[in-house]
């Protein structure tokens, strides 16, 4: 269990400090208390890093679900009325679990979980870009396109441009360049560069830095412009901190509503999170789907019942744990750890911690997610392929990251439609001497309703005096619609002097009387 900890303890570090300015951000975007990211983030960790079965996988908070909660918050009355719905949204997860949801997971296409990945790449890197520069109005982990500070994701970009922090900046820029430095030189000269991480030591560079230039006015860094975790005076004022739901309004109906919504929605994210998180494993580990979906009911309920956010597994902090090298689920268990032992014994030293430097660590997360070469390669591969990624891709980056992925998947669906209309049947077709036409059609394994276009485009376009050979020797399964399909030409085929033979494993039957009866029967037999 432990032979993996030299890989797992270095993941973890860098695990926790992208996880730590998300859970404040995301806790401050939500219209939370910042403590309550803080949990989430620990509970995601410690709990749900337990009881999963993915090995590389990270939990925490969800920027996916931050309207839901800005929302239901002031719609319930009161944060710790939703508290209430992130119990019920838990138990109800583990429902789901008992009932083998989790199977929804393995009908995601390759090419919507690659163009979430990617898009999640690109808008990292583009929601990070103010922050390298000392320009943070909008917080962490606000990963829609229109941002809670009422700009969006370009005019944010546009804004910093005349509010450039000097020595934000130039911290971020030393930070970034050891993390290249470590990442392509470093690690490869020594294993010594591989246990202590770039991360570590550039966020180490910048509190040093803050420390050096606090009195500068050009090149020091303001406190708005740093990690802000909140600082208990005392146990009683850090125990203060949390909250407890009031189950006394569990009888309000707009609770079970927001319950409901927040398990659907973390439960599709999580799942969507597990087919990326598996892609990206070096190691090909298979998450047990319907285990991580009791994983995150259990974590939910604990985090609502002590004040938290609700929990999903984050794609951000689980690439961060796969581009460091974790390698089994300690990774995630120590760095839920070191979120709670630094938010109580070390949160003075948290919040000297610079956020550009914070950004510069997820720009290259960011990067790893998003080389440019994927977009040849899934360009290479065709259209099917190409354009649900690109659709979903563009969705992630001007909406959110369900939205994205819906349209990915919708214009996924509409390419398997159109793959399954023009697989249906084949056509051979050569000239008799006669003059006749002899056309057979073999139908494929498997004949839905989906192909009923295309088998009806087919039949009506017969010439006069056609042979048909219908074989459906190799078919397995073929739909009622189909069948009436065939019944129904039996009628324009005698206008259109259209001979019919019908090839099966039964034998060959010359003009069928009625095809209903014929495979009626034939299920009867197999059955």
């Amino acid at each position: 269990m432990f032979k993996h900890l030299k890989n797992d303890i270095p993941a973890s570090i860098v695990v926790f400090f992208v996880a730590l300015p998300l859970c404040l951000g995301i806790a401050l975007a939500s219209g939370a208390p910042l403590f309550s990211g803080l949990i989430a983030g620990i509970i995601g960790g410690i709990v749900v890093g337990a009881l999963s079965g993915s090995k590389i996988g990270v939990s925490g908070p969800a920027a996916g679900l931050a309207a839901i909660v800005l929302t239901a918050i002031g719609t319930l009355g009161g944060y710790q009325n939703f508290l209430v719905a992130v119990v019920i949204g838990g138990v109800i997860q583990l429902i789901f679990g008992i009932l083998k949801a989790g199977i929804i997971g393995y009908y995601f296409p390759s090419s919507v979980i690659k163009g979430m990945l990617t898009g999640i790449g690109i808008i990292i890197i583009l929601k990070q870009i103010p922050h390298f520069f000392g320009y943070d109005p909008d917080p962490e982990g606000d990963w829609s396109f229109f941002q809670v500070d009422g700009e969006n994701t370009f005019s944010e970009i546009l804004n910093t441009v005349n509010n450039i922090s000097p020595g934000a900046s130039l911290i971020a820029i030393m930070g970034l360049g050891i993390l290249i430095l470590w990442d392509q030189v470093l690690t490869k000269k020594a294993k010594i560069f591989q246990l202590i991480q770039g991360p570590l030591v550039a966020v180490a560079i910048g509190i040093l830095y803050y420390l050096l230039t606090a009195d500068n006015e050009v090149l020091g860094i303001s406190k708005e412009h740093l990690v802000s975790v909140p600082v208990p005076e005392n146990a009683a004022s850090f125990f203060g901190q949390f909250s407890f739901p009031n189950f006394s309004a569990i009888t309000n109906p707009q609770i079970w509503i927001t319950g409901f919504t927040i398990a659907l929605v973390a439960s599709l994210e999580t799942l969507l999170c597990v087919e990326a998180t598996d892609k990206l494993d070096p190691h090909k580990n298979v998450t047990p789907t319907n285990r991580e979906l009791l994983a995150q009911g259990a974590g939910n309920i604990i985090s609502g019942m002590i004040g938290g956010l609700p929990i999903t597994q984050v794609i951000v902090r689980s690439s961060a744990n796969i581009q460091s090298g974790g390698r089994t689920k300690f990774s995630a268990i120590i760095h839920g750890f070191l979120l709670l032992f630094s938010v109580i014994l070390i949160p003075n030293i948290l919040n000297k911690i610079p956020l550009s430097v914070l950004a510069a660590i997820l720009f290259v997360v960011g990067y790893k997610l998003a080389k440019p070469a994927l977009f040849k390669k899934m360009y290479d591969l065709g259209w099917k392929q190409s354009i649900p990624f690109f659709v979903t891709v563009l969705g992630i980056i001007f909406t959110d990251l369900l939205v994205g992925i819906g349209l990915g998947l919708g214009v996924g669906i509409i390419v398997i439609l159109l793959k399954s209309y023009q697989n249906s049947h084949f056509l051979h077709i050569k000239e008799n001497q006669d003059g006749k036409n002899s056309i057979k059609m073999t139908l494929a394994e498997e004949v839905t309703f989906f192909n009923k276009g295309a088998i009806l485009k087919e039949l009506d376009n017969l010439p006069e005096n056609t042979w048909l050979t219908i074989d459906v020797v190799k078919t397995k399964y073929l739909d009622n619609d189909i069948i009436e399909i065939l019944e129904d030409f039996k009628t324009k085929a005698k206008e259109r002097n259209i001979n019919i033979k019908l090839v099966s494993e039964r034998g060959i039957i010359e003009n069928p009387i009625s095809f209903i009866e014929f495979f009626y029967k034939s299920k009867k037999k197999s059955a």
